[in-house]
């Protein structure tokens, strides 16, 4: 039983403190955690982001990442998404009995990984353990802080007729990867999640141009649903085009298959902009100059009428409406 976790892991005595010194100090050790204190303190000014999040993905691993490295990467993009610079984030673990404490290593090195990329510190967190059987192997919930530079304002309140909708490339990848991996499907190449930490991405958006109004990550409900999201918080409408929307080929042959829509299939390491026309272009270059932004492309346009709502022109010319996900096509996706 030496390598499973067990319940006297998460009762605060001697085999709890072990798990934290050996399985989290060792591999997330910075000044601030290291003092392992009850609360991070730390000083911070000027405008903040603040976000939490919970993850609960089933299988923890999966091609391209695993529940550790989602985790950093979500509650990172979270706070990018408003504009802000991550900094500290807090790691919450509930555990179930018998996980083997390999996996939980190897999920907790990812955790560091994924922090170190992302430039953010884990500074406190918790662990808890249930009984078998009342969870399923691990669920992480985080919370994250970042600051906004000054200038910048985004908002998904903030889209103007005109704005161009940019995309940082293609969509559906880290649903079909996770569904791919629990139902065993296969592919002639691998299909890998997009799970990344997108701040460096929109710390060179910004530098290319102060104005963007709105960024949001098509996660759960997907691009489709994102989009609705934005046209209803801004009061306005947004017209895409299909044929600039990029989609692997594995995505769509998986959703063909199972009988998903690859607009509403969920990502972990994409973002949507919406920007005003005259510098919709410099922000797509500086995009296209970074990693997770080599193949974004502007999908469409905000427009004042159809306030609310999303319209896509399809590949044979004709129009239809994309509306917001009424269901749930792929649960514990994150």
């Amino acid at each position: 039983m030496k390598d499973k976790i067990l319940l006297v892991h998460g009762s605060g005595g001697r085999l709890a403190h072990e798990l934290v010194e050996k399985s989290f100090l060792k591999a997330l050790d910075n000044p601030l955690l290291a003092k392992l204190d009850d609360s991070a303190v730390f000083e911070l000014r000027g405008r903040l982001a603040f976000t939490t999040d919970s993850y609960v993905v089933s299988p923890i691993f999966f091609p391209g990442g695993d529940i550790g490295k989602l985790a950093v990467c979500g509650t990172v993009n979270d706070l990018a998404m408003s504009g802000a610079k991550p900094l500290y984030l807090s790691l919450s673990l509930i555990i179930e009995e018998g996980l083997p404490k390999s996996e939980l290593n190897v999920i907790v090195d990812s955790i560091h990984k994924a922090a170190e990329e992302a430039g953010v510190e884990i500074v406190t967190g918790d662990t808890k353990v249930v009984h078998r059987g009342s969870a399923d192997k691990l669920f992480i919930n985080t919370a994250g802080i970042g600051i906004i530079p000054d200038g910048v304002d985004i908002s998904g309140s903030n889209a103007r007729p005109g704005d161009k909708v940019l995309l940082n490339g293609p969509i559906g990848d880290h649903g079909i990867a996770v569904v791919s991996q629990r139902e065993g499907l296969s592919f002639s190449t691998q299909l890998e999640s997009d799970c990344a930490p997108l701040g460096g991405l929109v710390a060179d958006m910004l530098a290319a141009s102060a104005n963007i109004h709105c960024l949001r990550d098509p996660t759960r409900g997907g691009l489709a649903t994102t989009l609705n999201e934005l046209a209803s918080q801004s009061k306005v409408g947004i017209r895409i085009e299909e044929e600039k929307i990029p989609v692997r080929e594995q995505v769509l042959g998986a959703c063909e298959m199972l009988g998903f829509d690859p607009l509403y299939v969920a990502n972990e390491g994409k973002l949507v902009a919406l920007v005003p026309a005259k510098d919709a272009e410099a922000v797509l270059k500086a995009m296209r100059r970074n990693r997770y932004g080599e193949e974004a492309t502007i999908i469409g346009e905000v427009v004042a009428e159809g306030k609310g709502r999303v319209v896509m022109k399809t590949i044979l010319g004709t129009s239809r409406i994309v509306d917001m996900l009424t269901g749930d096509p792929l649960p514990r996706i994150c």
